[in-house]
């Protein structure tokens, strides 16, 4: 899996004018699905951006969580995060996940998510054309990879 992550002051993302989901301080995290994702790797991705410490502190230190910050997250899939630019000029998608697995996996991670938050995870329309709106705080995007952060873990 695949996450982009933004510190906002707020963000939304709508589908045909309809706001769907909605946030004020929090995360907003553009999901992924890589094919050979797991519901593991949904849940360990789910957990490390809970508990990753990009909120500034009273020392304006990254030190907190939007655990710590009482925050929120809004969870919006996106299988172009999967795009290979390797050769050409047009992406290829192959390593996407197929829209079935990659479904349940987004509502894996979002439900996990919800758990570790102890409230509603707000989303997008998976698989629907959405437009996303936000502020961003900082400037602060994180690039996070199941694969990355797996290699890593199982070699310290």
């Amino acid at each position: 899996m695949r996450a982009l992550l933004q510190r906002v002051l707020r963000a939304e993302v709508s589908v045909d004018g309809r706001t769907t989901g909605k946030i004020g301080k929090g995360l907003l995290v553009l999901l992924g699905v890589m094919e050979g994702d797991t519901e593991a790797e949904a849940h360990y991705l789910a957990d490390r951006i809970c508990g990753l410490r990009i909120f500034e502190d009273e020392k304006q230190k990254m030190n907190k969580s939007v655990l710590d910050v009482d925050g929120e997250v809004l969870a919006v899939s996106q299988f172009t995060l999967a795009a290979d630019v390797s050769h050409g000029r047009r992406p290829s998608f192959i390593a996407a996940a197929k829209p079935g697995c990659a479904q349940t996996l987004y509502q894996c991670f979002v439900d996990e998510t919800s758990k570790l938050l102890n409230k509603p995870v707000p989303t997008g329309v998976f698989g629907a054309d959405m437009k996303v709106a936000l502020i961003n705080d900082g400037p602060v995007t994180i690039w996070l990879d199941t694969e990355e952060l797996r290699k890593k873990h199982d070699n310290p």
